[in-house]
């Protein structure tokens, strides 16, 4: 079976790739186990303690095969870990990382060209640079997509993002944007996110749903209609928000004017593309109501701590694997 012809397509399934340790200086990152045994993924001054990496589907690609099989999910697009997308280090330092995570990348998604397809990480802390190694990653390498993080250095709506955003769309592939826990290497989150695991159950949720408004306000889609944009787990609260920013569309004296016409509000936020990984069926449900089905894509964060044991069908009737495929350009 081959992506043309696969009923289950996840987008959403990150790889740790263990050519780029120690690739990004002081911030390595370095895999390693503590004196009781503990595993523990450093970045940096930052700790990841008991996921184990080594011999998972993160870092075995047979492993992930038979755990694919197992779950139901034919193809993967494989992206970037969210703790090493590294927007915050010294340019330099962070270019050297990314090719050599895109380089890893590509060799192993070439190795399963029917089952896996490859996402390219990016030096977002210098514009020209990411432009360079998009360009490479996706002409050179093959690679079907960039995956970068929702807080960089330069916002959504910077204008100096703007000839990025067109070098995607020159480059025909699609944008996926996940959140990764504040203070890794960038700026330190709220301190009440460090508790109960926040930053992660909660703070995902208001990066994603900060990304979806500042795309949509910020007149991103709006200057680049050609671009495909797909945001994790349903765009964080963008459904349960939908009014309050639909309102403020109407009311707000910053507000540009192409967007204050009836209807505005939701064209623009139909142009985004969303991941239903949820874990909420009405959740899910009022998504869809709110934006429609033909830009929902199926993802599982695979291996993780919240992914599901096998591919159910979801509550809504939407063509989730013809989706990925428009939108992967496979």
């Amino acid at each position: 079976m081959s992506a043309s012809d696969a009923s289950v397509i996840d987008i959403h399934a990150h790889a740790v790739l263990p050519q780029t340790f120690e690739q990004a200086g002081r911030f390595g990152p370095w895999l390693f186990e503590e004196e009781d045994g503990t595993p523990v993924f450093r970045i940096g001054e930052y700790r990841l303690r008991n996921v184990r990496y080594r011999g998972s589907a993160f870092m075995e690609p047979e492993v992930r095969l038979v755990a694919m099989d197992r779950s139901g999910i034919a193809f993967q697009l494989l992206s970037p870990n969210p703790l090493t997308y590294f927007h915050y280090i010294p340019a330099e330092e962070a270019t050297r990382f990314c090719r050599r995570h895109n380089d890893a990348m590509a060799d192993l998604v070439a190795a399963y060209p029917d089952r896996l397809a490859g996402s390219a990480c990016l030096p977002m802390q210098d514009i020209p640079a990411a432009i360079e190694e998009l360009d490479r990653a996706v002409r050179d390498l093959g690679l079907r997509a960039a995956y970068i993080g929702t807080d960089l250095p330069l916002g959504l709506d910077d204008p100096a993002m703007d000839p990025f955003y067109a070098r995607v769309v020159e480059l025909d592939v699609p944008l996926f944007l996940h959140p990764a826990p504040a203070g890794i290497d960038g700026p330190a989150g709220s301190p009440a996110l460090k508790k109960y695991e926040l930053d992660i159950l909660a703070g995902f949720t208001m990066q994603e749903t900060i990304a979806v408004a500042t795309l949509i306000f910020g007149g991103v889609l709006h200057r680049h209609p050609g671009i495909d944009i797909c945001i994790s787990h349903g765009g964080g609260a963008l459904a349960l928000v939908w009014g309050r920013l639909r309102h403020a569309a109407h009311k707000r004296p910053w507000v540009a004017d192409y967007l204050r016409a009836d209807g505005a509000f939701e064209e623009e936020a139909r142009k985004l593309w969303f991941d239903i990984h949820m874990h909420d069926d009405e959740a899910l449900a009022l998504l869809a109501r709110r934006v429609g089905t033909s830009r929902l894509v199926y993802g599982t964060n695979f291996a993780g701590w919240d992914a599901p044991e096998r591919f159910t069908l979801p509550v809504i009737d939407a063509p989730l694997a013809d989706n990925a495929r428009r939108l992967l350009r496979l």
